[in-house]
């Protein structure tokens, strides 16, 4: 069952990348919305393929691939990558902030980056609180 829903969101996001690029090229829209339907389809197309080939590959190996995702060693390793990760997110999504506003580019632009800078860094600390308190 989960194989044709994976499925059926891989190809919605193809249908909803083409319509994104129809809407670019075909009618020379000069809105964001195309281009949200071409981000949002890529999303969606990769979701849906990457949870499909990952199925798949996994398919004959899928008592070691769980036990592998629950090895106390390679969760721990996870985490430090992503902790990593985030770490050097907050110093990029920073520096574009304050590129994108040398460029002098309009305020809503500027505000809606600023507001998933400050979201990211507020979840940061929520979950950091609530980890805090159950251990």
């Amino acid at each position: 069952m989960k194989g044709k829903k994976n499925g059926f969101i891989a190809a919605l996001g193809l249908l909803v990348l083409a319509l994104g690029l129809i809407l670019i090229t075909r009618l020379g829209v000069d809105e964001p919305l195309p281009y949200v339907l071409v981000g949002l389809g890529c999303g969606a197309f990769g979701q849906g393929m990457g949870e499909l080939l990952a199925r798949r590959a996994a398919k004959g190996a899928a008592q070691q691939v769980e036990i592998e995702q629950k090895d106390e060693r390679n969760v721990a390793i996870v985490n430090r990558a992503k902790a990593k990760a985030y770490d050097v997110m907050l110093y990029l999504f920073g520096a574009l902030i304050l590129a994108l506003g040398l460029m002098k580019l309009p305020v809503a632009v500027i505000l809606l980056l600023v507001s998933a800078y400050l979201f990211v860094c507020g979840s940061a600390v929520y979950y950091r609180l609530r980890y805090e308190k159950e251990m």
